[in-house]
């Protein structure tokens, strides 16, 4: 069956309570919007409404859009579980005498929305979750800034470092590295025994972690996972030591071991308050996700609350390693929404405030491609980020990142309003006119950019632009900056051209500013204002 529907009082009882009944009534958030019963499996769909996980896979495989009691209609893509939610339920019952819910029966389930929305439609075949992995394309697009969708497309580039890198066909210049800061730099001394084998124990470990890739594909991960659930502390430090070694340079061992199982048994390891433990069972997300297929696995998994909870109070090495794991989660598309949704955006922001050299690099990338989606900039947004991310473009470590993220936002129109208000054009201006020796060329390009994105349907603009001295600036830009922020900069000088200066019986030879540069640009009539009144 296909098409909305429209219901204002479902009520399908999946839950029912034992003989002595709670005193008072759930409080309406536990309750799912389709059922209006009691959540055993809460889970958070893209819209960001929370449901019963099986009532959303019966709308989904019936292709049926329910219309909600406030008139709103839930989107169904991405489904992620609210563990948070579950937990509250949970505590609510014990502390309320009541039983805890049951799971809802498929079936009951099914049943229940059909009879209810009128349909007697054939149902339709569920599909897996392992066809729908198999269906997410090999090497999906990276969408990178609106502000140069204009431009020809550029070649790769690779950075000179070691980590691999591309360059997106509208962001130039900058290096966009695939893999996570954290993933190339040497161990902590809480790390250390992973890179010292001077113990036969360790050398044995080594041993058994090199032929991980040679053994068949069924109980690979049951040595780890036995190791990780132990009581001793020192063997669960020694498996998430083995895990991370061995996921850093085998593909094969990180398609292999990312298992359900054992990502279970690794989310108990990033709840450690120990920090050998933490941090490694971090490290070993961050391999793990190295892997495409693994991406979806690991967000479905319910790994990223817990990489949340270690950039609010992890350890300093642990939060570096949280970062580059949500960085690289978010490098799938299917994963943004979620990763949003979950609450990254806020400890990300955080993070590139206050954490180390390499976990404000991934949280500045991460909250780059979490921002390529329209609802996680509106969530930035609201969190205040505008003014910030201003103030940190004037930092030398994270500039040439964060500029990113503005341009990100300068491409809606919600973005562009909130950073006009926030004197945005004054900000990118100054930094323009003032260089410094960390503005590069691709930085300085994108601060082009972001004005660029800024100038477009926007009246306000030209007033700003003005009030900042944009024009010098801009026919600086002409005169001596690289090719494509020189068209960036004539675009925005053609736009800015308008009938006062006619008026004022004074204006610019733009054609000339257009065709040749700045150097056969003069004011052609009019009366000496200032110095720069005859010619730039």
């Amino acid at each position: 069956m296909g098409g909305n529907g429209k219901f204002r009082r479902w009520r399908i009882s999946f839950y029912r309570s034992s003989s002595s009944a709670p005193k008072k009534d759930p409080p309406q958030e536990f309750l799912c919007p389709i059922s209006n019963s009691l959540m055993f499996d809460p889970a958070v769909v893209s819209s960001g409404q929370t449901f019963e996980r099986t009532c959303v896979n019966v709308c989904r495989d019936l292709g049926f859009t329910p219309t909600l009691s406030d008139g709103s209609t839930p989107d169904f893509s991405t489904v992620i579980p609210n563990l948070a939610l579950k937990t509250a339920i949970l505590n609510w019952c014990s502390k309320n005498g009541s039983d805890h819910p049951n799971p809802p029966v498929y079936s009951d389930v099914e049943s229940s929305i059909r009879s209810l929305s009128g349909s007697s439609d054939t149902p339709k075949i569920r599909v897996s979750e392992t066809e729908l992995l198999k269906g997410v394309a090999e090497k999906p697009p990276i969408l990178f800034s609106h502000a140069a969708s204009e431009l020809n497309p550029r070649n790769l580039y690779s950075s000179s470092s070691s980590e691999e890198s591309v360059i997106a066909n509208t962001t130039p210049l900058l290096p966009f590295a695939t893999r996570p800061s954290c993933f190339s730099y040497s161990s902590s001394p809480s790390t250390s025994s992973e890179f010292i084998s001077t113990s036969s124990e360790f050398i044995t470990d080594e041993r058994s972690a090199n032929n991980v890739t040679s053994s068949s594909s069924s109980g690979e991960d049951e040595n780890f996972i036995t190791k990780m659930k132990s009581l001793d502390i020192y063997e669960q430090e020694q498996a998430v030591i083995l895990l991370r070694k061995t996921t850093r340079t085998s593909e094969e061992a990180r398609t292999a071991l990312c298992s359900e199982r054992l990502l279970f048994a690794l989310k108990q390891s990033l709840k450690s308050r120990y920090a050998a433990v933490q941090t490694n069972a971090a490290a070993a997300v961050v391999n793990l996700s190295l892997e495409k297929d693994n991406k979806i696995k690991i967000v479905r998994a319910g790994v990223v609350p817990l990489l949340i909870e270690i950039l609010k109070s992890g350890f300093e090495e642990s939060r570096e390693h949280a970062a580059g794991a949500i960085f690289s989660l978010a490098l799938e598309d299917e994963n943004k929404t979620a990763i949003g949704v979950l609450g990254a955006l806020q400890p990300l922001l955080h993070e590139l405030r206050s954490g180390t050299r390499r976990s404000r690099h991934d949280a500045a990338l991460a909250l780059y491609h979490l921002t390529l989606v329209h609802s996680n900039k509106v969530k930035l947004m609201k969190l205040g980020a505008v003014g910030v991310l201003l103030g940190l473009l004037k930092d030398a470590v994270v500039a040439a990142r964060v500029v990113l993220v503005v341009c990100n936002l300068a491409a809606s129109d919600e973005g562009r309003a909130a950073l006009l208000d926030a004197n945005a054009v004054e900000c990118l201006v100054g930094l323009l006119r003032n260089r410094t020796e960390f503005s590069s060329e691709s930085t300085r390009e994108n601060y082009v950019a972001a004005l660029y994105s800024l100038s477009h349907g926007s009246l306000r603009f030209k007033g700003l632009a003005r009030d900042a001295g944009a024009v010098e600036v801009l026919l600086d830009v002409v005169r001596t900056d690289g090719e494509r922020a020189k068209e960036k900069a004539r675009r925005i000088l053609e736009g800015l051209r308008g009938p006062e200066e006619a008026e004022d019986g004074e204006e610019v030879d733009w054609e000339a500013v257009m065709k040749g540069g700045v150097t056969q640009a003069r004011y052609r009539v009019g009366r000496s204002y200032d110095r720069n009144s005859t010619e730039f």
